[in-house]
């Protein structure tokens, strides 16, 4: 269980920035292809999210690497902090980038950054081609209802209809998309800290499994569905707070 407890962070941290990323950029991207819809900006967004759905993120990290890592060297080596960080510092809550914030150590921030960015870019992808994708379904729905047309007809900007009224009741979904892309992440992070050589929960478990540990794969497993199951009710949750027409009885 100590083992679970110490890999347990480096796998929310990891999840947690590529969510981020993906939310940065596929709702924005979502609703550019909802209003563009058709045109050559909307088939581009479109197939940004199908090359997401379709690769294998095994393939996609391991070009990653090859490309930033090996040729560009934009990247430090698949790991989660340089070997002489690793003895001298510190971690508080197991968040290496909020520690090294804390604690105003901007080198080991630095370079927790410079190891993790590539793989939270990886997971972000795939969650923004989730996300997008809702995104977009969520405002085409938006726009094509009657508060839409009225305010048209009452000369309101187009900017202000779209990101005003339309994306503003099309949040309450997206919330609940942004959720389960997040445990998605927490649940696929097997391949991705794999290939990236990332110390969490997904590495920990194909370490097991290796090692015919099935008490550690199990237990493993098990905190996995458990934060999977946890942030799926408090999604349903928040989304019954957003949206009182939900509430029953």
């Amino acid at each position: 269980m100590t083992d679970i407890r110490r890999a347990l962070p480096a796998t929310t941290e990891l999840a947690t920035l590529g969510t981020l990323i993906g939310a940065l950029f596929g709702v924005p991207l979502g609703v550019l292809a909802a209003v563009k819809r058709g045109s050559l900006i909307d088939q581009v967004v479109r197939i940004i999210g199908l090359i997401g759905y379709s690769v294998p993120i095994f393939w996609l990290g391991l070009l990653a690497l090859v490309l930033f890592y090996a040729k560009l060297q934009w990247v430090a080596f698949p790991a989660r902090l340089d070997v002489v960080y690793e003895y001298t510092f510190t971690p508080i809550t197991g968040f290496y980038l909020l520690d090294s914030a804390m604690q105003g150590q901007w080198d080991v921030f630095y370079d927790a950054f410079r190891h993790i960015i590539l793989p939270a870019s990886l997971l972000g992808y795939f969650s923004l081609a989730y996300i997008s994708r809702m995104t977009r379904s969520f405002m085409l729905n938006e726009l094509t209802q009657e508060y839409i047309v009225a305010a048209r007809a009452k000369g309101l900007s187009e900017t202000r209809i779209i990101w005003g009224h339309a994306l503003r009741n099309a949040a309450v979904p997206m919330v609940t998309v942004i959720a389960l892309s997040y445990a998605g992440l927490l649940e696929g992070s097997v391949l991705t800290e794999t290939v990236f050589s990332w110390p969490g929960i997904g590495l920990y478990i194909t370490n097991s499994l290796q090692n015919a540990d099935m008490n550690a794969v199990l237990g493993g497993t098990i905190v996995i569905g458990s934060v999977f199951i946890g942030i799926n009710l408090l999604s349903d949750l928040l989304y019954r707070v957003l949206d009182p027409r939900t509430k029953t009885g």
